[in-house]
């Protein structure tokens, strides 16, 4: 039970906490991870070898990046290659760095909720690859994409690398691809990363690794609400947790409360009571296979173009178009 006063905070963070706290069962979103210090620690994640995902896409994009290319610059028009949620953009260089060499002429539009991983990653493109235009825009994918679409009419490489999109269950998956879908031109590509579904150790151990930096990513949240709202939340009285169900190609990552204990959040005037084993659920992350892939693109009016497979088949990237 939690013990409710005005909602006093008016930023959307605090909205969410306050929300997803007083709610039952409790959540939190895992948009919320990336701040400056969930930056480093995702990037520390994305090094560790149970975490197949990020090398098993860098591979596919480093082995077919001519082909990639060459479909991206198919009707030699000049285009804006935008991506969402472009983090450091490790994966993504290996792209610009041939288009550029290719002299292709395109505008490389890095999207991120993350103001400090955009500009790290515009200063690092600057750095390494100084003839790449780069035009950063920080806030939330779609306000941010439907401005750009309003202010530009050029052919539109749409990118979501590291399956982002299985933070989304699959309805929600169905409106986000329609959101897109809605917002390309005819000549628009959407190329897009899915992880694939695979033996269920391999999946429990990329979001459960032994040096426990999955851990202190998922509890860093808690410890933003510390710094950012004021609360005293014990850190070490939370346990990481993180289930997946094969049938449905679902992992959930949860933190669950070791014990009874009451946590005062002072920016929001509230008082949340956690019983023993209570938990908090913090990220969903849904794994797919072609059939899956192909019924949420024809759902949101899109479909497969091609596909680009890892060699162990764990990770592959769909070109979606209307």
């Amino acid at each position: 039970m939690q013990e409710k006063t005005t909602l006093i905070s008016t930023s959307q963070f605090h909205k969410d906490v306050y929300t997803g706290l007083t709610d039952f069962p409790k959540h939190l979103s895992s948009k919320y991870f990336y701040d400056a210090k969930g930056d480093k620690l995702f990037q520390e994640i994305m090094d560790m070898p149970e975490y197949y995902l990020t090398n098993s896409e860098y591979k596919i994009l480093d082995k077919f990046k001519d082909e990639i290319c060459r479909v991206f610059f198919k009707d030699a028009q000049e285009f804006d290659l935008v991506e969402l949620g472009a983090g450091d953009g490790k994966k993504t260089k290996i792209l610009l760095r041939h288009l550029s060499s290719e002299g292709i002429p395109f505008q490389y539009i890095p999207i991120d909720i993350s103001e400090n991983a955009l500009n790290e990653l515009e200063s690092s493109i600057n750095n390494e690859l100084p003839s790449v235009k780069v035009k950063s825009l920080q806030g939330t994918y779609f306000e941010t994409l439907e401005q750009l679409c309003k202010m530009q009419n050029k052919k539109k490489v749409i990118m979501f690398l590291g399956s982002n999109i299985g933070n989304l269950l699959h309805p929600q998956a169905i409106e986000f691809l329609t959101s897109i879908q809605e917002l390309m031109n005819k000549d628009d590509i959407f190329f897009i990363g899915f992880d694939q579904k695979k033996d269920p150790q391999t999946i429990l151990n990329a979001y459960n690794d032994n040096a426990g930096i999955t851990e202190r990513f998922n509890k860093n949240l808690l410890a933003r609400i510390n710094n950012e709202l004021d609360a005293d939340f014990d850190l070490d009285k939370f346990l990481h947790w993180e289930v997946y169900d094969p049938e449905t190609g679902t992992a959930k990552s949860y933190l669950v409360a070791k014990e009874n204990q009451k946590v005062h959040i002072n920016g929001l005037d509230l008082t949340v009571s956690f019983e023993a084993w209570e938990t908090i659920h913090t990220e969903i992350s849904q794994k797919y296979d072609d059939n899956v892939v192909s019924w949420l693109a024809d759902k949101a009016g899109l479909r497969i173009s091609r596909i680009f497979s890892a060699e162990n088949r764990f990770y592959k990237n769909y070109i979606l178009k209307k």
